[in-house]
């Protein structure tokens, strides 16, 4: 944006210097033709400036809303796989199945124990000398279902795979991945997002500029995502100020 302004900013002056030099060097009757074209040239680059900035002000403050309510989407579907992770080991990379286990899943609430018991292979290696171990002891209090857990009364999470109402084309959706890390075998998942989808009805040059955002202030890359694919991590792409992490 700031090469357009400038490049404006510079043909301004220059037409302002085209008006100088005709108003010294024009013979007076083409003048007010010349002058009236020329000005209406400052105006009319006047103006481009203008909407070149105002433009790029208006889409942030849009891209900022809709990256919000996107976030907080990307922070439902993060939460139910890394429920699903805690129950069975694994992420999903299916929303179906990952609505199903929402909808049909436990916790398992578990209280943990400290206890010392008689060790009779160490006692009868003493000579009959009593000897103790500590051990723990995990019982089971019972269950909770995963979706009170995570969302209470709250049904949102059926419809975690779809972007959010007025945001993206019509039955726009998130994509989702599940797997695990080749040689640790670690469970990983990613959830995402292309910006051009979210930003679908702007300025193609804007959507272009901000899918090369890489600093820390900024989401990062052409996609909002959360977790990765290729390693161990279930934070999203976006700062602070868009959401806490």
């Amino acid at each position: 944006m700031l090469n357009v302004i400038l490049v404006v900013v510079g043909l301004i002056l220059l037409t302002i210097l085209i008006v100088w030099l005709i108003d010294r060097f024009v013979p007076k009757g083409i003048k007010p033709i010349i002058h009236i074209v020329l000005w209406a040239a400052i105006i009319y680059l006047g103006y481009l400036t203008f909407d070149s900035v105002y433009g790029e002000i208006k889409f942030n403050e849009l891209k900022t809303e809709r990256y919000k309510v996107v976030i907080k989407k990307l922070k439902d579907i993060r939460d139910a796989e890394l429920a699903h992770r805690t129950v069975t080991g694994e992420f999903n990379g299916d929303f179906d199945n990952l609505i199903r286990f929402v909808d049909t899943a436990h916790y398992t609430i578990v209280e943990r124990r400290d206890s010392t018991v008689v060790d009779a292979e160490l006692t009868k290696r003493f000579g009959g000398v009593e000897t103790t171990r500590d051990i723990v002891i995990l019982d089971t209090l019972g269950t909770v279902p995963v979706k009170d857990s995570l969302f209470g009364a709250d049904t949102r999470y059926k419809t975690m795979m779809n972007l959010p109402e007025n945001i993206g084309p019509e039955g726009a959706k998130f994509e989702l991945n599940a797997g695990r890390l080749s040689g640790s075998g670690i469970p990983v998942f990613e959830a995402f997002v292309k910006k051009s989808v979210v930003l679908y009805d702007q300025n193609k040059n804007l959507i272009a500029k901000e899918e090369e955002v890489m600093s820390v202030d900024g989401v990062r890359g052409p996609t909002i995502k959360v977790g990765a694919m290729d390693e161990v991590y279930t934070k999203g792409n976006w700062p602070k100020n868009l959401a806490q992490d």
